[in-house]
């Protein structure tokens, strides 16, 4: 075969690869997301029991950097330490490994069997876990298949003459092959795949097992790396969190190097085949790597807080209040307006930062915290009050009538935002001090209500932000359904509740106030979210005056 048709065909191979892994990752997040949240969020047992919740949550997300993106988050809202989130990071990478164990069996012969049930479950049901479970399925399906696609690509190479001496070199070089090896697992995004790929070369003597070994230990440090990059954006000190698991990984990488060099029987004793003998040596660094860093924890935590310590313009930037008002075109005002509509996108954004963490507060906030998320507040009341002078200093201009009407929709909108901010921070806020002045926890039924309708109207507020940048038509108009569902998820709560409160039932008695709270100012949040398209509704012709039926 041609080198060039070799080379497609492994690419191909490479990508279907990945793009399954990522499948079976969206598909479980979409299906049970809340869920995975919950129970990492609820992890007890310090550091041990961290580690546990992590090796979990990546053998069912198949992914130890998605539950390193969840340990930053939960760290940036207070929810967990640094120290915890290493824990979790550990635990995650061996169970990251235990994954490519599992796949790294011989399950052709189930891909036929996978691919109907996953096909038939997402094509042939209307309920989306249903149709989420199928494209897991599917995407299992995909992930076996790909592997059969690799040793069918590589097969020729077994006769190439140049990779036996490319081989040779990274087997005589192993800092160099780690270091190639860290690349292609950063690049790839994923170290599953990335290990898989390595095991698979192995299994069909493209990669020989000397070559190999220092690769699987790069793979390791390139998971790590993508960890960083994927969390750069976060905020100190949860960007702590993978850099201490990245530390750990290269320390360890730099040892078990060393080990390979002076113990080369070492790999012997880990299985017969030299795909074998590659996965039980990622599962061993793995399980060692947990064992031995657990009892530094805290010393690495420190040491991140020395290498990352929290900036002062860092500390300083909530405070910094930057306004997107221009002052010098209130005589133009077309580019007035366009400065107003920009500011108003401003104050939907710390809107949005103010309920986005509201879940996290009911859950376990602490007045700390919530003080702390209670404070943004002042930054919408702040916008809100400059639109409105703004805008009234743009109308004692000369406005057409359409510039006129767009400067009341915006002073509108501003006021309906700075509402917004005030449900979250004198209701949702006050609801969450008392949950945990109190000690309350929700029934696991009226939990999963608040979460359903907390999730929507971040949807909705996603949706409104856009539609008051595009004006888009169509969305305007699916926006504006939303107030209808969320009338109907509120009833069924309501429903629901009454009956738990029949029923007697000990959580839903002590938390009823504080449940029926939350889901009316949710649902109060989501109707002025549904006004940014009503503008936009009512210029096209498309918003009814009144919801009454006209009597005869």
């Amino acid at each position: 075969m041609h080198p060039f048709l070799i080379l497609l065909h492994l690419a191909a191979a490479v990508m279907l690869l990945l793009w399954a892994v990522r499948m079976v990752r969206t598909g479980i997040e979409r299906a049970y997301g809340p869920a995975l949240r919950n129970a990492m969020r609820h992890a007890r047992g310090g550091a041990p029991g961290m580690a546990a919740a992590g090796v979990v949550l990546a053998i069912v997300l198949q992914s130890a950097t998605a539950v390193g993106v969840l340990a930053v988050g939960f760290c940036a809202s207070g929810i967990i330490g640094v120290g915890t989130g290493i824990a979790a990071l550990l635990g995650a990478d061996l169970g990251s490994a235990l994954v490519v164990k599992l796949l790294s069996f011989d399950l052709s012969e189930l891909i036929p069997g996978l691919m109907l049930v996953g096909a038939t479950l997402f094509l042939k049901f209307e309920s989306r876990q249903v149709r989420q479970i199928g494209r897991i399925t599917l995407g299992i399906a995909f992930i076996l298949l790909s592997l059969q696609l690799v040793g069918q690509a590589t097969a020729p190479l077994r006769q190439s003459e140049v990779l036996p001496q490319i081989a040779g070199y990274l087997a005589g070089d192993p800092l160099t092959a780690l270091a190639v090896s860290a690349l292609i697992a950063w690049g790839l995004h994923s170290s599953v795949a990335t290990l898989i790929l390595f095991a698979s070369f192995a299994a069909n003597g493209v990669l020989p097992v000397e070559a190999a070994a220092p690769m699987v230990l790069g793979a390791n440090v390139g998971g790590g790396l993508v960890a960083i990059w994927l969390t750069r954006g976060a905020a100190l000190p949860a960007r702590r969190i993978p850099l201490g698991n990245l530390i750990f990984r290269c320390v360890a990488a730099a040892i078990a190097l060393v080990a390979l060099q002076l113990f080369p029987s070492l790999l012997g004793a880990l299985g017969g085949s030299p795909a074998v003998q590659l996965v039980n040596f990622h599962v061993a660094f793995n399980l060692c790597l947990v064992v031995a860093a657990l009892p530094f924890i805290q010393p690495m935590e420190r040491l991140t807080a020395r290498l990352r310590p929290v900036p002062a313009q860092e500390m300083q930037e909530t405070a910094t209040y930057r306004s997107a008002l221009d002052r010098s075109t209130t005589a133009r005002p077309v580019l007035a307006l366009a400065s107003a509509q920009r500011e108003l996108l401003r104050m939907g954004e710390a809107v949005e930062a103010m309920l986005r963490p509201v879940l996290d507060m009911l859950d376990a906030g602490d007045p700390l915290q919530i003080g702390r998320l209670r404070a943004m507040d002042q930054e919408v009341n702040r916008r809100h009050t400059d639109i409105k002078l703004f805008i009234a200093d743009v109308n004692r201009g000369s406005l057409s009538a359409d510039e006129a009407r767009r400067s009341l929709e915006l002073a509108s909108l501003a006021i309906d935002f700075e509402a917004m901010g005030d449900i979250i921070a004198k209701n949702l806020l006050t609801q969450a001090e008392e949950m945990s002045r109190l000690r309350l926890r929700f029934s696991r039924e009226g939990w999963g209500e608040i979460q359903a309708l907390h999730a929507r109207v971040l949807v909705n507020m996603h949706m409104a932000l856009n539609v008051l940048v595009s004006s888009d038509l169509e969305s305007a108009r699916q926006l504006a359904a939303e107030k209808s569902v969320l009338r109907r998820m509120e009833r069924e709560s309501h429903d629901r509740h009454l009956a738990r409160l029949r029923a007697g039932a000990a959580e839903t008695l002590d938390t009823s106030d504080i449940h029926l709270e939350v889901v009316r100012a949710l649902k109060e949040v989501n109707s002025l979210l549904v006004k940014v398209a009503y503008p936009i509704l009512s210029e096209q012709g498309y918003l009814r005056d009144t919801r009454l039926v006209e009597h005869v």
